[in-house]
């Protein structure tokens, strides 16, 4: 069995316009002392992986503090080797220039790691962006190896508690920062019509795309 994933629609997006206020306008806030800069937060500790696929280098940065529990598990995979030899065998072509690619261990007994707690995007405050690297899953909770890397803004694949359901979305942890080029060329992988279950059907990728190495780059 494959884990999989359902496709939700596409949500457009529209800006919420600003509300008119009649309360008094805030004081001005207080300059920082002459001399002294005003404190600038950390930027959220990252990690980045390297993919060494067929196709050429992808090189993603997982959001260590953001989303820790699913880096964690993603590193874990990587620094065991699981990910070894696994392939991008799934393209879902949404649009022109839109969809995802898949990839992941397929349900391999003997590399697969215990299921991970979810870590919806109202949580992590990331979201399905161009380039955003997340979790497969069925209900949540039961992500263990495979991963998607969209291309183009899927955002109606973020957690919406407004929705009915199950709307708590995929757990997006990373980004891709070098190899887009090869992430579009995977997307336009020829697929095999009859191959794949449910969802699924027509778009598993005829000639799945080898990864030989999976590392934590320097």
């Amino acid at each position: 069995m494959i884990t999989r994933f359902v496709l939700l629609p596409l949500a457009a997006l529209s800006a919420s316009p600003a509300i008119a206020q009649s309360a008094p306008a805030a004081p001005p806030p207080v300059a920082a002392s002459a001399g002294v800069p005003a404190p600038v937060a950390p930027k959220p500790a990252t990690v980045r992986v390297t993919l060494q696929t067929s196709e050429g280098a992808i090189v993603l940065e997982l959001e260590k503090d953001r989303a820790p529990i699913t880096t964690a598990n993603f590193l874990r995979y990587v620094d065991q080797k699981r990910y070894d030899g696994m392939t991008f065998y799934r393209a879902l072509k949404v649009g022109e220039g839109y969809g995802l690619i898949q990839a992941g261990v397929r349900n391999d007994p003997k590399k697969l790691l215990p299921r991970i707690k979810h870590e919806p995007t109202s949580q992590t405050g990331l979201s399905h962006l161009d380039g955003a690297v997340s979790m497969a899953r069925d209900a949540p909770g039961t992500a263990t190896s495979d991963f998607f890397i969209t291309i183009g803004d899927l955002v109606s694949l973020d957690a919406d508690p407004s929705k009915p359901g199950d709307n708590q979305g995929f757990a997006v942890f990373g980004r891709v920062v070098e190899g887009m080029d090869v992430v579009h060329r995977i997307l336009q992988a020829p697929t095999a019509a009859t191959q794949g279950d449910g969802v699924m059907k027509g778009q598993m990728i005829a000639a799945p795309i080898k990864v030989a190495t999976a590392r934590r780059a320097n």
